[in-house]
């Protein structure tokens, strides 16, 4: 039985991958020391989504490992030989990050390092996908031209009618420390690719969404801020008149590119994974959508202070993706997004 190793197994995308994958007849081993609660605190507990996977996955075993211990990842590794990588461990949020640099970059750039490295050493061979972000363009997004329309920022040249492309600079722009740690991380994925030959790649995500998400105001908007108009809560928006505009990707359609991924491997490559443009929305069209399907007003309030190197307009350009994996294409629309997560939190109140 072939095995597959995922980091941050308990989380949206390492949980979604581990299902996936149990179905394709994989024994599931997972890295995941709930260091999620420790950076969010107890809203941000995954503890249930482990659970969960105990529960509803034969061939799983759970491994209680920080990725920025070495040693136990490296001999972990080497004892596993995993015929399949995948690393969604990480911190999340880039406003967290300015408050806990070290903790940040440690994680995020030297835990890839650690798990490139172990990986290296014990099974070469194996497709390594690793979860980056799409702030490794820092805001440089925000210096193309864009109209502001009713409800929304749009891009206004015709030629970026598509997205942003995997070609864009991630370079001279503010990144947040998050931003930074997670250029470190992509950029050395992609080293190991064309320096030691190994099958690497790096999603950039925009925004990775789902039903199993712990969404808590700092990282997750949608997953939060459906949860606010769930419970009532107030939703803060920051800056950009509420209109600044994410692209939606369901972690099933994640899952999926991995391994159609892992059926023909690069090396050192780069792919820009979002929802593209229409699964895109800005927060004033979230908080209608939700409305429209909670039947409860959207309770927010607005602060000018927008967050550091935050994107006005974001979503992916998902030709390089479909050109190179033809198979693949997005299979949860935007209202099945919204409706999941929905039901999700319902399930998690009762």
């Amino acid at each position: 039985m072939k095995k597959i190793l995922i980091t941050g197994s308990s989380g949206l995308i390492g949980s979604e991958v581990c299902l996936f994958f149990a179905e394709q007849g994989y024994a599931i081993h997972g890295v995941d020391n709930n260091q999620r609660a420790v950076f969010f605190g107890p809203q941000g507990d995954t503890r249930w989504n482990q659970k969960r996977l105990e529960t509803s996955i034969n061939n799983f075993q759970h491994h209680e490992i920080d990725i920025r211990d070495r040693t136990g990842l490296i001999a972990l590794v080497a004892l596993l030989k995993p015929d399949v990588i995948v690393h969604a461990a990480a911190q999340p949020s880039h406003d967290r990050a300015a408050a806990i640099p070290f903790d940040d970059f440690d994680t995020n750039a030297v835990g890839t390092l650690n798990l490139l490295e172990a990986a290296r050493r014990a099974c070469p061979d194996a497709p390594f996908i690793h979860m980056s972000t799409n702030k490794v363009y820092g805001d440089a997004p925000n210096l193309l031209p864009l109209v502001e329309l009713e409800t929304r920022w749009e891009f206004a040249d015709p030629a970026m009618q598509n997205g942003i492309a995997e070609t864009f600079t991630i370079d001279q722009s503010k990144h947040s420390l998050f931003g930074a740690s997670k250029v470190a991380a992509d950029v050395m994925v992609q080293e190991y690719g064309r320096y030691f030959g190994m099958q690497t790649c790096a999603l950039r995500g925009g925004c990775l969404t789902g039903p199993n998400h712990s969404g808590v105001e700092l990282h997750g908007f949608l997953s939060y801020l459906i949860k606010c108009n769930l419970e009532g809560k107030k939703y803060t928006v920051f800056g950009y008149k509420a209109k600044q505009v994410r692209d939606n990707i369901h972690s099933y359609d994640v899952a999926r590119f991995i391994w159609e991924f892992i059926q023909a491997p690069r090396s050192g490559e780069v792919y820009n994974i979002g929802g593209g443009k229409n699964n895109s929305c800005s927060m004033i069209e979230a908080f209608d959508r939700v409305a429209q399907l909670s039947g409860k007003k959207m309770h927010w309030e607005y602060s000018d202070k927008n967050r550091e190197g935050d994107h006005m307009c974001y979503y992916s350009d998902l030709s390089k993706m479909k050109a190179h994996y033809p198979a693949w294409d997005i299979t949860k629309s935007l209202d099945s997004i919204f409706t999941e997560i929905v039901d999700s939190w319902n399930v998690r109140k009762s």
